[in-house]
């Protein structure tokens, strides 16, 4: 048995690629500004293709331009057309279609050609275009095998096959995907002419990564943002979020504000305001994550979203009052037990505050992220922000809005 010692170590190029993994893509570019560009391009074809699409995007266009010229002449064009789609695009995911035959090819044509191939590819399938590119069949290797050597690759191919588009969303793909679990999905363009292919094993770390952002994203993190990133660029990513939230909670603050008069001779009523904001807030957090979850999923349908809604400001009713029955008889035994002659109306004030303040912040919790993909952004980006002031402020001003009119 072979000892650590002896154990082979890691190569060059794939230490290298495991730093640009743990690094944002502008961290990986500094790193990669001292390698010679032949190892760069050999670090950047081990690792997964979105990584290689964030670093070649930030890589300067002359470096970016000497990088693909020094990777091997099979990766090098569709690395290129990769970076002709956006993020998130399975185009932006693809490897070069390779193992692509003709109909009328024999198998041992095919196997010959595979025999070139293997020393540098892993090969899954073959597939079988026409004389237009387009995608006719794709070949398993059983059939191969079984099959004789004189046979052509019509006969033995699967006709009509499955495959993703370039311009699909990874979000989009990785439902068309579900219930196939293929190990190489083919990637052609809408008249089915083959333009790559990409692999299951990228598809689902690729999602991975994105739902990894996702919580961070709620809370003003960017995604670029790794363990390995300096504090100043990470400060660079938060702080102006911060900033934001500062805003928002002046915005709470100055609710409370408006009814300082009535805090000042009901001091009880201060002790049940965070009471109210945190109890709302986790209500319309509750229904955040069901929507942002609903939109990942692709279970939130275009025409859906009014079910959404009413599903999440019931639900806020329900709980809030359930809630606000169990708050409202705390207020009243505590508003007693400081000689309190509005106990029992104090109670009533804080179930109904209560209530309705989860009913907003249920409508909110749906609403948010609805409004922001609308408005072309990221639905998680900030969206715990942006919901904690609406929560705070509904439930701050309903509360000191009821007691204001039903007791001074």
């Amino acid at each position: 048995m072979r000892s650590v010692a002896e154990a082979p170590a890691m190569s060059a190029p794939a230490h290298l690629a495991e730093r640009i993994t743990r690094r944002d893509p502008v961290e990986a570019v500094r790193l990669l500004e001292s390698q010679p560009v032949e190892s760069v391009a050999e670090a950047l074809e081990q690792v997964n293709p979105s990584v290689r699409w964030g670093v070649l995007k930030a890589t300067p266009d002359a470096r970016r331009t000497q990088v693909l010229e020094a990777a091997h002449s099979d990766l090098r064009d569709q690395w290129r057309r990769n970076l002709e789609y956006p993020e998130n695009t399975i185009g932006s995911l693809m490897d070069p279609p390779l193992g692509v035959l003709h109909p009328d090819s024999t198998i041992g044509e095919a196997v010959d050609e595979l025999r070139k191939l293997v020393k540098r590819h892993f090969i899954t399938y073959l597939y079988v275009t026409n004389h237009l590119g387009r995608l006719v069949g794709v070949v398993v290797m059983r059939e191969m095998l079984l099959g004789d050597r004189s046979q052509r690759l019509e006969e033995i191919m699967l006709r009509d096959p499955f495959f993703l588009t370039p311009e699909m969303k990874l979000t989009d793909a990785m439902r068309s995907v579900l219930n196939r679990h293929f190990p190489v999905y083919p990637v052609c363009e809408p008249d089915g002419r083959l333009v790559g292919l990409v692999r299951g094993q990228t598809l689902f770390e690729a999602q991975a990564i994105e739902i990894s952002a996702q919580a961070g994203s709620m809370v003003g993190v960017e995604k670029e943002e790794r363990l390995s990133t300096p504090w100043p660029r990470s400060l660079k990513f938060r702080h102006p979020w911060l900033q934001l939230n500062l805003v928002t909670a002046f915005v709470a603050a100055a609710v409370v504000g408006v009814f300082q008069d009535t805090i000042d001779q009901i001091v009880v009523l201060a002790v049940f305001l965070p009471v109210l904001a945190g109890q709302s807030g986790n209500t319309g957090c509750q229904a955040l994550a069901v929507a942002l979850r609903g939109m990942t999923l692709g279970e939130l349908r275009p025409g859906r979203e009014k079910v959404l809604v009413v599903k999440e400001a019931f639900l806020g009713l329900l709980n809030g009052a359930l809630v606000g029955v169990t708050a409202g008889a705390g207020m009243y035994f505590y508003a007693r037990s400081q000689g309190n002659p509005d106990a029992w109306l104090l109670g009533v004030i804080v179930a109904i505050a209560m209530t309705a303040s989860c009913v907003i912040s249920g409508l909110s919790g749906a609403l948010i992220p609805m409004t922001l993909k609308r408005l072309g952004a990221d639905p998680a980006t900030a969206s715990s922000i942006f919901l904690t002031t609406a929560t705070d402020v509904a439930s701050m001003g309903i509360f000191l809005g009821l007691a204001t009119a039903l007791i001074r």
